[in-house]
C-alpha cells in the first residue's frame, strides 16, 4: 500500500471512451484525487461515484482533478458514466496492474480495496484513505482537499 510521502507509480490506462490516460499527463494541470473502487453499478461504488460527482465543481475550483480506477471494461465504465452522469474519467485496469502497484488489490487477489489517494503535481502522495466499507471517509478526504485549496487561494 502506498503511504503518504511516496511517489505514485505512473500508469497508462484507457478511460470510459477508450482514450489512453497517463498519470504524468493528469498531473500537468494540478493535483489529482485518484480513487480505486471495486465495481461499476454496485451499490457502494455508485454512491461513492455520485458523491464525487456532486463535489466535482468544488474539486475543479481548487485546481484539482478526480479520476476513478477499477478492473471493469471500458464499455462498462462508459455505461456507468453515462447512466450516472459522471463528469470525470473512469479508467479500466482489467489486469489489475495499477491496482496492485498502488497496493489496493483485494485479499488473496480477489476484488479491489476502496482507496483514495491525493497526489500532488510532483507525483507524491499527500494524503490517502483506505476504507473498504465507509464511503464517508473518502468523501471527507475530498472535502478536506477542497477546504485546504480554498484557504490557500485566499
Amino acid at each position: 500500500m502506498l503511504n503518504i510521502g511516496q511517489i505514485a507509480p505512473d500508469f497508462n490506462l484507457n478511460d470510459q471512451d477508450g482514450n489512453p490516460v497517463k498519470l504524468s499527463e493528469l498531473l500537468t494541470e494540478g493535483s489529482l484525487i485518484l480513487y480505486f473502487y471495486p465495481a461499476d453499478f454496485s451499490p457502494g461504488c455508485t454512491v461513492e461515484a455520485c458523491t464525487f460527482r456532486d463535489n466535482y465543481e468544488d474539486i475543479q475550483e481548487v485546481g484539482a482533478r478526480i479520476v476513478g480506477i477499477s478492473p471493469q471494461s471500458v464499455a462498462s465504465h462508459g455505461r456507468f458514466s453515462k447512466q450516472f452522469k459522471i463528469p470525470f474519467q473512469l479508467l479500466s485496469d482489467p489486469k489489475k496492474q495499477v491496482i496492485k502497484a498502488y497496493g489496493v488489490n483485494g485479499p488473496m487477489g480477489f476484488g479491489v480495496r476502496r482507496g483514495t489517494f491525493l497526489i500532488n503535481q510532483k507525483g507524491i502522495v499527500e494524503n490517502r484513505v483506505v476504507s473498504d466499507i465507509s464511503i464517508n471517509s473518502h468523501a471527507k478526504l475530498i472535502k478536506e482537499t477542497v477546504r485546504r485549496g480554498k484557504s490557500e487561494a485566499a
